[in-house]
């Protein structure tokens, strides 16, 4: 089925910038009633999907009639919970993430094309149609018990946020960090939620060992923008409380000015840094705004309903640090950018932390704390 013939026109944009294309490949706006609370405008089909669905009022059912999204959890019934990489410009090799899609409905989320491997959309899917797994905590045990496992850190929340709200009944996170801390095995944790703050007593504890450390990352501190931007996270508010409970804790606690978007949250670097450190963070980072694949229209699509007046002069200064393109994947640059622009913005990163005096050291966990647990069957050591 030809996807092009089914497919309304985009809504009306200003003028492509010179030599680079508009709207490539944009999704119907989905009316604002049914999507509220929501980040993505639309929920275009997936790009693996051999044919594209789109709502249109065919005389029998108006549109407004339509039930607006509600949250669902399905069981994800995977047989393996820790997953590797080889990224050469992250400083982990594998990670774990309890669920599949993300309910905060950050829109410039990265993660959000991963749904298409499901068979959903990135956009208003991504954020309403979740999966959940239950089995995690044993299936991890299972793994780390396997006699030629090697313990090194394991990140989570680097793709999907553990504590976002429906962690709340399901509490796996929960679960995965009992497993880490019976296992002596160290964990790197990355969220926008202040629910972190409920595990205190098993981070704390973790802390202790040297075998945890909490990223919250604090993208803006315009609690309009966030709402806005990522509408069902913590306000900016919680996160830098969360973070102050944290540290008062004693776990180390690393704020995460990410994304940085020019001409939207960049102007806050320092007053984000000054925050941070007042809540007893003692080191930070940052990272540019990334648009790989939907993520570029799902984010041009927010910027048009939210700040139109903005979206040459952002979409300008992003091709400027991205050698021209909406994204580039390449190692080594696509957390930082290139270009005068993403020079400027790194160093008035680094100029406002040593200002606040943070980064001066860098928390490195351990495994000498690792005890592998016991498999099913597996007889007691005598000694």
């Amino acid at each position: 089925m030809n996807r092009s013939a089914l497919r309304p026109p985009p809504p009306a944009v200003p003028p492509p910038l010179a030599g680079v294309p508009a709207f490539a490949d944009l999704g119907v706006p989905i009316d604002g009633a049914r999507r509220r609370g929501r980040g993505a405008q639309s929920n275009a089909s997936g790009r693996y999907e051999a044919e594209a669905r789109v709502a249109f009022d065919d005389g029998w059912q108006s549109l407004d009639d339509l039930p607006a999204f509600k949250t669902t959890v399905a069981i994800d019934t995977a047989r393996k919970v820790i997953t590797q990489n080889t990224s050469p410009d992250i400083g982990f090799d594998r990670s774990i993430n309890p669920y599949r899609g993300c309910e905060h409905g950050c829109v410039y989320c990265f993660a959000r094309p991963t749904h298409a491997y499901m068979g959903l959309s990135p956009g208003l899917d991504f954020e309403s149609k979740l999966f959940a797994k239950p089995d995690a905590p044993a299936l991890l045990e299972q793994e780390l018990a396997a006699p030629g496992y090697e313990p090194r850190l394991i990140a989570i929340g680097t793709n999907t946020d553990p504590y976002q709200p429906i962690e709340r009944q399901h509490n796996i996170m929960r679960g995965i960090l009992e497993v880490l801390e019976r296992a002596g095995h160290p964990v790197g944790i990355v969220t926008k939620s202040a629910l972190v703050t409920r595990d205190i007593d098993i981070l704390s504890r973790m802390a202790k060992r040297n075998l945890v450390k909490v990223a919250l990352s604090v993208t803006t501190m315009d609690p309009k923008l966030a709402r806005s931007m990522e509408p069902r996270a913590a306000t900016p508010a919680k996160r830098l409380e969360a973070l102050k409970l944290l540290s008062e804790a004693g776990i180390p606690t690393t704020a995460m000015v990410a994304p940085v978007i020019p001409a939207l949250n960049d102007s806050e670097i320092e007053r984000i840094v000054d925050a941070a450190a007042f809540a007893g963070v003692r080191e930070a980072n940052y990272v540019l705004l990334r648009l790989p694949l939907e993520v570029r229209d799902l984010f041009r699509e927010w910027l048009m309903a939210h700040y139109p007046d903005r979206y040459r002069h952002v979409f300008t200064l992003i091709r400027d640090m991205r050698d021209g393109r909406d994204y580039d994947s390449q190692w080594g640059t696509r957390m930082k950018g290139t270009g005068p622009m993403a020079w400027m913005i790194g160093r008035r990163f680094e100029a406002a932390c040593a200002k606040a005096g943070l980064n001066k050291r860098r928390t490195k966990l351990t495994t000498e704390h690792f005890v592998r647990p016991k498999r099913v069957g597996e007889q007691l050591s005598l000694f």
